[in-house]
């Protein structure tokens, strides 16, 4: 039985066994089947290789699994990082919310999420 503090971590390696990325996630607590995806990060000489594609697919794919329904992340608003917004965007993830001034004066929490498994009517009101 996992634990709601749980974390659960996945790397990536090139075919010479090095790590390439991680990705680390677990439970939220106090949900019915949401997950929060903590960090997804790659080695920044290898992206644009497909491995944090790959992370984010097997993460995804586990959770499915267990019957996860929803996985959560965020990232900041800042212009360095505008390529990992775009990774969640393509990766079918929707900005759900942001608080201004999270992390410090113009820099936001930005909120994404995606439906991993849809329940009854539950899809239209995610939109």
């Amino acid at each position: 039985m996992r634990s709601a503090e749980s974390y659960e971590l996945m790397g990536v390696f090139s075919d010479d066994g090095r790590l390439q990325g991680y990705a680390c996630w677990g439970p939220t607590p106090g949900t019915d089947g949401g997950y929060d995806l903590y960090w997804i990060a790659v080695d920044p000489r290898a992206q644009g290789g497909g491995y944090g594609s790959t992370l984010m697919r097997e993460v995804e794919t586990l959770l499915r699994g267990r019957g996860a329904r929803l996985l959560v992340a965020e990232t900041s608003s800042r212009a360095s990082y505008a390529q990992t917004r775009d990774f969640y965007e393509r990766g079918g993830y929707v900005e759900r919310a942001r608080v201004r001034g999270f992390y410090a004066v113009g820099d936001d929490r930005v909120i994404f999420s995606k439906l991993l498994a849809v329940g009854a009517g539950e899809e239209a009101r995610h939109e």
